[in-house]
C-alpha cells in the first residue's frame, strides 16, 4: 500500500492580520471568532489558538476555508510550510 503524503501545512502570516481581517471581511462586515469557526467548519479552539499565537499552523483545507470565509486569497493570510515535517516556519511569519 502506498501512503499518501501528509497535507501541506500553512502558517498564519500574522496574528494581527488575522484579527484585522476579522474586523473587516471581504463583505466589509466584522466576524467573531465563533462565527469564523462555524463558517469555516473548524473548531473555535483552533481560531482562538491562531489568534493568541498558541497555534501557528493548520492543514491546507482549514487554511483555505478560513481565507474563503474572510474573503481573501489564501496567501494574504497564510504562508506554506515545507513538507519535510521539520516544522519549518518561514522567516516572514510574524512571531
Amino acid at each position: 500500500m502506498t501512503q499518501s503524503p501528509p497535507p501541506t501545512m500553512y502558517a498564519v502570516a500574522s496574528r494581527d492580520r488575522l484579527k484585522l481581517l476579522m474586523e473587516r471581511t471581504g463583505t466589509g462586515e466584522a466576524i467573531t471568532s465563533r462565527e469564523l469557526a462555524a463558517a469555516a467548519e473548524v473548531s473555535h479552539g483552533t481560531i482562538g489558538a491562531l489568534m493568541s499565537g498558541a497555534q501557528r499552523s493548520v492543514p491546507e483545507v482549514k487554511a483555505k476555508a478560513i481565507a474563503a470565509v474572510l474573503g481573501v486569497d489564501l496567501l494574504v493570510l497564510w504562508v506554506p510550510m515545507e513538507r519535510s515535517g521539520r516544522g519549518f516556519v518561514p522567516a516572514q511569519v510574524a512571531v
